[in-house]
């Protein structure tokens, strides 16, 4: 199992709300970490390896090109090219 590092942590603590609109999951990095590896969050290194992603675990993606699935409420850039994605 993958580590979650401090920007990772970061980025899902001040964007959770794109997924989780009516409450917060996490107010601490340790909550945030806790919560990810709950659900087996997944960070990759690139757009092209969350198309992959959505592709291996097959799910549907109505033929959504790869800006629309980085715009997917369960993926949250990162901001240094890496991106995590959260199933809820």
């Amino acid at each position: 199992m993958q580590g979650y590092d401090e920007a990772v942590l970061t980025c899902f603590l001040e964007n959770q709300g794109k997924l989780f609109p009516e409450e917060d999951v996490a107010s601490s990095l340790e909550e945030a970490e806790a919560f990810l590896e709950e659900c087996m969050a997944v960070v990759v290194d690139s757009a092209e390896e969350v198309q992959e992603y959505f592709e291996e675990e097959g799910l549907d993606m109505d033929g959504a090109g790869l800006e629309e699935l980085l715009e997917a409420d369960e993926v949250f850039d990162v901001g240094d090219g890496r991106y995590l994605i959260v199933e809820g």
